[in-house]
């Protein structure tokens, strides 16, 4: 299936991902001399519609790399799309299974998409009655999820 555009990665000129590159080495380097880096974590923040904090910018290191968390932080932060439909899902969720290169948007996209608590964790640890079930039947447990109100 083909996704419409809105549920695709952004595509971003490497011009914004070497910006965006520099400002979160600025922000690694000041904090790592110990320096106040308040004002440009909030800069970064606003500029990229995040909100990282110290702890982000000197621990990233642990899990991606600097070009990878530039990507990351040019993403749109809640890309919620009102209109996604249940094929749509499915067909995420399939890209999320088959570690598509862009695995982390998808994860993303589709979190932000449904309202299940860590929903994309259901792909890799199904609850016992579904071991054996599709991704198909996965998204259908997961949209049926209904959060209780307080």
């Amino acid at each position: 299936m083909q996704l419409r555009p809105e549920l695709l990665p952004p595509s971003i000129p490497a011009a914004r991902l070497a910006e965006l590159a520099a400002a979160i080495t600025a922000i690694e380097d000041r904090l790592e001399r110990g320096e106040d880096a308040t004002a440009l974590i909030e800069a970064f923040n606003a500029d990229t519609d995040n909100d990282y904090d110290e702890h982000d910018f000197l621990s990233y290191h642990s899990s991606q790399s600097l070009e990878e968390f530039a990507y990351e932080a040019a993403w749109p932060s809640f890309p919620k799309v009102p209109d996604i439909t249940r094929d749509e899902l499915v067909e995420i969720a399939e890209r999320i299974v088959a570690v598509d290169p862009d695995t982390d948007f998808y994860v993303h996209l589709f979190e932000t998409n449904t309202v299940r608590p860590a929903a994309v964790s259901v792909f890799h640890h199904p609850p016992e009655h579904l071991n054996d079930a599709s991704v198909t039947e996965l998204v259908d447990f997961i949209l049926s999820y209904r959060p209780i109100a307080l």
